[in-house]
This record gives structure tokens, sequence and C-alpha cells, in this order.
């Protein structure tokens, strides 16, 4: 066998083994385009069942605003003072979850209309952030649910009001503070984070989240 000869058959061999690696090369990127696409699917179906549930949680919010308007409305007296500053904290705080839960729903709608991967990655860290935010937000009105019933006469005449009332709306305004300023992505892995946060409102974005870390996860794999 001469020179020429051997030189063919290395081109030959180059050749199939340049064409071996392209037809890997494609057969990974389809791959990866079916991972993402399935991945991508299954994150826009979880927040899609979420942006429902949250359709329901208006309506429901929308109700519970009508009646607390209806309850201000009729308290606004001097003797009725506590009960009205109580329910007008609670409304506005209402307001806001109701206000919350559309944006989240027009993110959903976004998420589930993007067809790049990045853009649904971003989205959907907005959403969990918005989540965390809104969250821990609405913990600020839990005091106001113990001082419905304040008045001056129960402050005046009766110890049990420094006794007991007033010492549990401390205490529940101490634990919503400390709440606001711990409810916080770095504390996820404690014990009262995730029991606080096991609800579907949150679960739905961090599994939807985690679809989308699972493609990249596969990416890494890659050759």
């Amino acid at each position: 066998m001469d020179d020429i000869e051997l030189t063919k058959l290395w081109k030959q061999y180059d050749q199939t083994l340049e064409r071996a690696n392209i037809l890997n090369l494609q057969s990974w990127v389809l791959h990866l385009q079916t991972i993402e696409l399935l991945k991508t699917e299954k994150a826009k179906s979880r927040l899609r069942s979420l942006g429902n549930c949250k359709k329901g949680m208006i309506v429901i919010g929308i109700l519970w605003v009508a009646f607390l308007i209806f309850l201000l409305a009729n308290s606004i007296a001097m003797s009725k003072i506590f009960f009205a500053l109580s329910v007008a904290a609670i409304l506005g705080f209402s307001i806001y979850s109701v206000l919350a839960y559309l944006w989240h729903i027009v993110l959903i709608g976004e998420i589930d209309n993007s067809e790049s991967l990045v853009e649904v990655q971003k989205k959907t860290a907005t959403l969990k952030a918005s989540t965390l935010n809104s969250t821990r937000i609405l913990f600020l009105q839990t005091p106001f649910y113990s001082t419905f019933f304040w008045s001056w006469q129960w402050m005046k005449q009766d110890p049990k009001f420094w006794y007991i009332a007033f010492p549990v709306t401390l205490l529940l305004t101490a634990a919503s503070i400390w709440l606001y300023k711990n409810i916080d992505i770095r504390n996820a892995d404690k014990r009262w984070f995730k029991m606080l946060f096991s609800g579907k409102d949150w679960t739905s974005v961090i599994r939807a989240m985690k679809y989308l870390e699972e493609i990249e996860e596969y990416k890494k794999d890659l050759p």
C-alpha cells in the first residue's frame, strides 16, 4: 500500500469520524430540545393549575373585601373606634392580597405564553420572589385580629385587659414582625419555614422551578 492510498484511507476515516460526530451532536441537540420542551411544559402546567387556584382565591378575596367594607361602613363611631381601626387595617391588607394575586395571575399568563426558556426562568423567579414578599407582608395584619373587641371602658374597668388581651396583642405583634423579617429564601431549609410554606401557593412555584433547574443540570451532563 503506497502513501497515496494511505492518505485516501486516512481522509475517508476522518470524514466518517466527522459525520459520526455531527450525527451525535444532532442527536444531543434534539434530545436537549425534547427535554427542554417536556420540562418547560411541566413547569407551565404546574403554574396554570396554580393560576386557576388563585382565580378562586381572588373571588373569595373580593367577597371578603366587600364584607369588610360593609362592617367598616357600619362601625364609624367613637364607641367602636378600635373595631373600626382593626377592620380598616385588615381591609387594607386584604385589598393588597387581591392585587398581589392579580399580579401573580398576570405573571403566570406571561410565563405560559413565553417560548424562550430564559424568559420562563426569569418570570418564574419573579413569581417566586413576589409570592414570598406578599406572604411576609400579609403576616403583619395578624395583631389586628386581636384588637376587634378593645374598648375604652374595658381598658379602664377590667384589669384582665392588661393581663391578658394587651399581652396577647403584643405577642402577636412581635411574632408578625419576626416573621416579616425572617421570611427569606435563605431560611427555606428551616422547619418553621417549611410548615408555613407547605401549601399549593408556594409548592407549585418551587416544583415548577425544579423542572427548569433539571434542564440546566441535564445541560451540564452533556459531553
